[in-house]
This record gives structure tokens, sequence and C-alpha cells, in this order.
């Protein structure tokens, strides 16, 4: 995860890719709207392949160690 940070001073401590404002969040939002990885990049030159990589394995490692709490359905 070296190409994931934080920093209490930028974005208020969210997750971003080290070196750049961008937050993990920023990137998972634009994948889960259909943009592509090529778009993306294409938008962003300054990010690499391996920078959105970083973003989708950091939300892997997140989920992996959530707790999950089952709610009764209404």
């Amino acid at each position: 995860m070296s190409r994931i940070t934080t920093n209490s001073k930028i974005l208020g401590g969210k997750p971003i890719i080290k070196g750049t404002r961008i937050s993990v969040e920023f990137i998972l939002e634009l994948l889960a709207s259909d943009v592509s990885e090529s778009e993306i990049l294409q938008d962003y030159p300054h990010l690499s392949k391996e920078d959105i990589s970083a973003c989708l394995r950091y939300a892997v490692n997140f989920l992996k160690n959530d707790i999950y709490i089952e709610l009764e359905a209404a």
C-alpha cells in the first residue's frame, strides 16, 4: 500500500494516492460510475495503472477487515 497514504492536512486525512490530492474514494467513485481506467489515466495523466490498482487493493483490504452486523429486515 505504499502508493496510498494519509495526511491530516489533505482532504481531512482521507486515504489519497501518494504525491497527489486525489482520494481513493474519488477513484473508486469514478470506477463505480463506469469511467474506465484508460479514461481516468487520460484525465489524470500524472496517475498510473498501479495507482488505480492500489486504490482497488486498499478497498479490498478495508472490506476484509470490516465487521458486519446483521440487521433485521423491516
